[in-house]
């Protein structure tokens, strides 16, 4: 660890230069952790970080400085509780308040990182605009909080373990015993600091990806409102992944414990989301188990501040008053969390709970009103649509929806700007392409897509179910349907446009038919030479020019946009000429000529394709005007039908 000349480290100052030529091991100063901007500084610790050395120049240190506060979300007796939308409905009432609020996925397995994970065993991978590849619950907490969280805001026990063993391989800690306390420990809660300082998006990644990243005030303001006078304090809500006695979150646990301990009183709040489980032989709500789940907190060292019951019933007061009694808490700290129709009227029935006076209540801050105004009526029109279509997602991930989890809400969100209800039906790619070999082959495709409004295709890796696909995108060109081709799903739409309008009967992508004479798809040219899975593909916010008088231009209503992407493939330049000619519309390109990022078909209603991924840039109440246009298409398709 580097530290600047003139500061302290356990009572002892540092005489060395700025340059970083003395190290000191975490074991020796496992009070300081790192942030990449410099040195944090914990409460009792003699470091000063740039700002407060700022502060100390102009006279105003210990006068202006503003102290962040962190709320810790665990969950206990089963997963699937809804942890991640209860710390997201946190955040969107903080932020209603005037408070900046990030937030932190703490995962305990031991993936760096789920961008090699099966979609169909753990669910989407999201990715965010530096290019890091994380959780689907951070896709959560941008549509809640309508901020754009980095590559500080998934951690993973894959992530921990790599950063200690590579310094233990640097030497970094001097030659010691390198244990799980304190040095995985000590990583873990640099991590928080980190998240809650660090507002940059992760240099490593925009370097490999040949571009800079310049910073800009919205970016760098970490705070918002007034306090006494003050600058009201930053928010950091972390939540940890799976359920407290799990034996790989444990050093989660210890360090949460260390770091609530070395924090100042009302600064930290630890919420614990458990299950209230209804028994229909007694016809009763049992408080057991979550007194079980917070005793086993408890048997950690973690005390629980505030307890969310997730329950399908009402909770009565008695009730309440017994799981206060039994887990230490007031009875205005326990929180029921009831079944909603949408998980956007859950920071609604949060507010009517109180759960933000709660957790403000904990941190020692003030608890304005909230400005919620612009999410309730973005609540009343998702309730109360005037019309509905029906939007076949056509993937090979369709047994898990939670693989498709981002497109999903990006269609209802679109729905909710048309005053339309948006009903999916989902369609097995694999199962079309399975058709194929049969004599009915055209009354299964009937079944599976007649009566549709519109169609979209997703991404997706590996060549299973893609001729599906094709099918599906020459369904949808034929019959006028509205289409929306997502990465994958744009790929397919152009080789079932070289096949069917151009006449390359052969044409495929390079990754799905490598000896095709036609690759209209492409191995991007930096991709030839790598070998790992992991972090390596195009990933993250990339520009792309808009051509002016296309559909794409008029639904973004700009020359020059930024998505979202992860792909390894790409359009292959040497056909552009001959797709053009045959009528394809090239409406995006990268604005360095190289990469084509979207297509679309002049001849029909709405006919497009990106290689990003929108629905990563979706919000509730701003939804993508791609999604906003895709079921505004299939709204105009279903009144000129007269149905």
């Amino acid at each position: 660890m580097i530290l600047h000349s003139g500061e302290k480290i356990q009572g002892k100052r540092f005489r060395g230069k700025d340059s970083g030529e003395k190290r000191f091991s975490l074991v020796e100063s496992s009070r300081i952790c790192e942030t990449g901007n410099g040195l944090f500084r914990h409460p009792d610790s003699g470091i000063l970080t740039p700002e407060r050395r700022k502060l100390r120049k102009e006279g105003n240190y210990g006068k202006k400085e503003t102290m962040t506060r962190y709320i810790f979300v665990t969950g206990g007796v089963v997963s699937g509780l809804g942890k991640g939308i209860t710390a997201a409905s946190l955040g969107r009432l903080l932020k209603a308040r005037g408070y900046h609020v990030t937030m932190q996925k703490l995962d305990p397995y031991l993936n760096v990182d789920p961008g090699t994970m099966n979609p169909i065993q753990h669910g989407e991978v999201f990715v965010t605009d530096d290019g890091t590849e994380t959780d689907l619950d951070l896709g959560h907490y941008e549509r809640f909080i309508d901020e754009n969280l980095n590559f500080n805001s998934n951690v993973t026990s894959g992530k921990i373990y790599w950063s200690v063993l590579n310094k233990e391989r640097h030497g970094d800690y001097g030659g010691g015993t390198v244990q799980v306390i304190p040095h995985v420990t000590n990583e873990i809660k640099s991590r928080f600091y980190r998240e809650a300082s660090d507002r940059t998006v992760c240099p490593e990644r925009l370097k490999a990806a040949g571009r800079s990243f310049q910073e800009s005030d919205e970016d760098m303001s970490a705070y918002s409102g007034e306090e006494d006078g003050r600058k009201a304090p930053h928010i950091a809500i972390i939540e940890v992944g799976g359920t407290v006695g799990d034996i790989e979150s444990q050093p989660f646990y210890e360090a949460i414990r260390q770091f609530m301990q070395e924090k100042p009183q009302g600064t930290c709040c630890m919420i614990h989301v458990t299950l209230m489980p209804y028994l229909y032989g007694s016809e009763e709500l049992k408080t057991k188990p979550t007194q079980a789940s917070v005793r086993e907190l408890q048997r950690m060292g973690i005390r629980a501040d505030i307890i969310v019951c997730r329950s399908g019933r009402e909770i009565p007061r008695s009730l309440r008053e017994k799981v206060a009694l039994f887990c230490n808490v007031p009875v205005s700290h326990v929180i029921q969390n009831l079944n909603a129709d949408s998980i956007y009227e859950v920071p609604m029935m949060m507010e009517e709970e109180h759960l933000a006076q709660a957790a403000c209540q904990c941190l020692q801050i003030p608890c304005p009103e909230p400005a919620l105004q612009d999410w309730i009526e973005m609540v009343d029109k998702l309730r109360h649509p005037k019309r509905k279509v029906t939007i076949a997602l056509v993937g090979k991930y369709t047994s898990l929806h939670d693989a498709y989890l981002s497109v999903v809400e990006a269609l209802h969100h679109g729905g909710i700007a048309n005053n339309a209800e948006v009903e999916i039906r989902w369609v097995d790619s694999e199962k079309l392409e399975n058709s194929l070999a049969g004599s009915d082959a055209g009354r299964l495709l009937q079944e599976q897509l007649g009566g549709i409004d519109g169609m979209i295709i997703p991404g997706g890796f590996g060549t299973r179910g893609t001729e599906g696909m094709i099918l599906a995108a020459q369904y949808a060109r034929e019959k006028g349907i509205p289409f929306l081709g997502i990465c994958l799903g744009m790929q397919m739409a152009l080789v079932e446009f070289a096949r069917n309008v151009v006449g390359w009967k052969d044409a495929n992508s390079a990754e799905l038919d490598p000896a095709t004479m036609h690759p209209v798809i492409d191995l991007m040219p930096e991709q030839k030479n790598v070998t790992d899975l992991g972090g390596t593909m195009r990933l993250g916010a990339f520009p792309c020019a808009l051509r002016p008088g296309t559909l794409a231009h008029s639904l973004y209503g700009r020359d020059m946009i930024s998505e979202r992407h992860r792909h390894r493939y790409e359009v292959n330049n040497e056909v552009r000429e001959d797709m053009e000619q045959a009528g394809l519309t090239l409406s995006g390109i990268s604005p360095d000529g190289r990469i084509v990022e979207m297509i679309e078909y002049a001849g029909h209603p709405f006919y497009i394709g990106t290689q990003g991924h929108p629905e990563f840039k979706s919000r509730p109440n701003r939804p993508h005007p791609l999604f906003a246009g895709l079921v505004r298409a299939a709204c105009s398709r279903k009144i000129k039908a007269g149905m």
